[in-house]
């Protein structure tokens, strides 16, 4: 019986929680949570929380961290990795901020379940049926580079998940962060700072434009189209080396060049159990980071910013979003995952990007590391 830690108490980590108690196989061996447990009584197996990381780390097998916040994950998956266990995430956030340090320092992976491990599953399959995949597609059904606080917190209490992460996957700062993972992960390039994002009901049409450009750059790209009516899935463009056409063809995906592999649906946190299930019968990492990533999800305004503002936390904020971009391009911005208590050194326009000129950061092991990983770049 596998003893299986968990950190964070948001919907991911709830769910997943709720499925391990029921699930044979497995024991839920604890919870880690940053807040108050004596004021808890809403989330499940409420008696397995813990405000030490300690007491998580001795009593589990394999952790699953899914807090969705870069400092911390960055704090915590340091102190797990050093007692060899072994570490699932649903947070690309931490990956593309901090996760490439890690990569020599234990097994770390990005799970099944949100978009990015899904395309990494496609990816596994499409080598091994002999693809060359040219495109890595996300699907956005919808896209507000400036929503309201009033419609945020509609869509926050209607989806039942925190107003951050509503806010970051409406303002498109998730599929960027999400996209820039499996850039760096699968060894992609992206077309141009932001994604292009296109506008495309159907993925073969939308994805083969996206393959020509991959073909131009002379190697695979990673980007999305937006689109209300296809499915909240990801696909994967790709073509075929060998003498495959005519089978293609029979198999009713068309007549080629290039082909769609698609997944339909992500399950979150019910299919971080596929990836625990992976990890721990020896199949390794599903997908990180690389040890030298080349894509970074930088900062910008969203509203004029004053000098002495503070900004709480950049992920998720009516302050700012995030975009990919190539990090040799601007060494000098700032990662939206190290937006966290910074306070404005001078005033930023709306729509110019932020560099570590413009702020005061506070000290962190993230921060820490994200300046050693660029003086070895």
């Amino acid at each position: 019986m596998y003893r299986i830690g968990v950190v964070g108490t948001g919907f991911i980590a709830k769910g997943l929680v709720d499925l391990l108690t029921s699930h044979q196989g497995y024991t839920l061996a604890g919870i880690l949570t940053r807040t108050n447990i004596e004021n808890r009584s809403d989330f499940p197996q409420n008696h397995l929380l813990t405000n030490s990381i300690e007491d998580l780390i001795d009593s589990s097998d394999l952790i699953v961290e899914c807090s969705g916040d870069v400092i911390y994950a960055t704090d915590t998956i340091d102190q797990i990795l050093k007692a060899s266990i072994p570490v699932v995430t649903m947070n690309s956030e931490f990956h593309i901020t901090t996760g490439s340090y890690f990569i020599d320092k234990g097994l770390v992976t990005e799970a099944e379940g949100d978009q990015p491990g899904a395309l990494a599953i496609l990816h596994e399959e499409a080598i091994d049926m002999g693809f060359s995949p040219l495109v890595y597609g996300n699907i956005k059904g919808f896209l507000n580079h400036s929503p309201t606080i009033k419609d945020m917190q509609f869509w926050s209490k209607k989806s039942q998940i925190s107003l951050g992460m509503v806010t970051s996957f409406t303002d498109g700062t998730k599929v960027q962060i999400e996209q820039a993972l499996v850039a760096n992960g699968l060894g992609a390039a992206i077309v141009e700072d932001g994604l292009i994002g296109m506008p495309y009901d159907d993925m073969a049409v939308g994805g083969n434009i996206l393959a020509s450009k991959a073909k131009n750059i002379g190697m695979p790209v990673s980007d999305y189209l937006l689109s209300a009516k296809l499915p909240a899935g990801v696909f994967v463009i790709v073509e075929h080396e060998g003498n495959q056409q005519a089978a293609m063809r029979y198999f009713k995906m068309g007549d080629g060049p290039y082909y769609v592999l698609e997944r339909t649906y992500h399950l979150c946190h019910l299919e971080i159990l596929k990836t625990i299930k992976r990890v721990l019968s020896g199949g390794g990492v599903l997908l990180d980071n690389s040890p030298k990533p080349r894509i970074s999800v930088a900062t910008i305004a969203k509203r004029d910013l004053k000098v002495g503002e503070k900004i709480d936390k950049g992920i998720g904020s009516f302050d700012v979003r995030g975009i990919a971009i190539r990090i040799e391009d601007d060494i000098n911005h700032i990662p939206i995952g190290l937006m966290s208590d910074v306070t404005l050194r001078r005033d930023v326009a709306a729509g110019e990007r932020l560099s570590f000129d413009d702020v005061d950061l506070p000290d962190s092991l993230a921060l820490r590391i994200w300046r050693e990983m660029i003086k070895k770049s």
